[in-house]
């Protein structure tokens, strides 16, 4: 006789300035095989705040999977990502650089930086559908995320 555990929801944090691309990827998320809550921040310094549980951010749980945009206000996404996977606390946390830039300079950068995979957010809206339902599918579904450290 097996027990079957009822999976915690996957806790993914959306780092995107853009008011329309983070609605189209919480849309896009919500109809997820896989039961997730998403939290977006609109900046790199908040984004910061959020994972150091800082201020506002101070009960805030830790996400399973970052989904990071390069080009930030306040604190580029360049700088999120290094001082995530400089962070002992932080840098085992899957990022996915989710941009509209394929500069050679910015995927080499950003692996550089330790990011788990690189995509180049498409234009057209159906691509960009398929292209998040695609993220969920892999880093949701097929890969094993580390385990969540839920206290700090």
């Amino acid at each position: 006789m097996s027990t079957h555990r009822i999976p915690e929801p996957v806790e993914i944090l959306l780092v995107e300035d853009n008011e329309g691309d983070a609605r189209l990827a919480q849309e896009a998320l919500k109809d997820a095989k896989v039961s997730n809550k998403i939290t977006w921040v609109r900046d790199g310094v908040e984004a910061l705040a959020f994972l150091r549980r800082e201020g506002a951010h101070a009960g805030s749980a830790r996400p399973d999977v970052i989904l990071l945009d390069l080009n930030l206000p306040k604190k580029d996404g360049r700088e999120v990502l290094a001082e995530i996977k400089e962070d002992d606390d932080l840098r085992r946390i899957p990022v996915v650089v989710l941009t509209v830039s394929d500069a050679e300079e910015d995927i080499v950068k950003s692996y550089s930086l330790h990011a788990n995979c690189y995509i180049k957010k498409p234009l057209d809206l159906d691509q960009f559908l398929r292209v998040i339902k695609a993220i969920e599918n892999f880093w949701l579904t097929i890969v094993k995320l580390p385990p969540n450290e839920k206290a700090h």
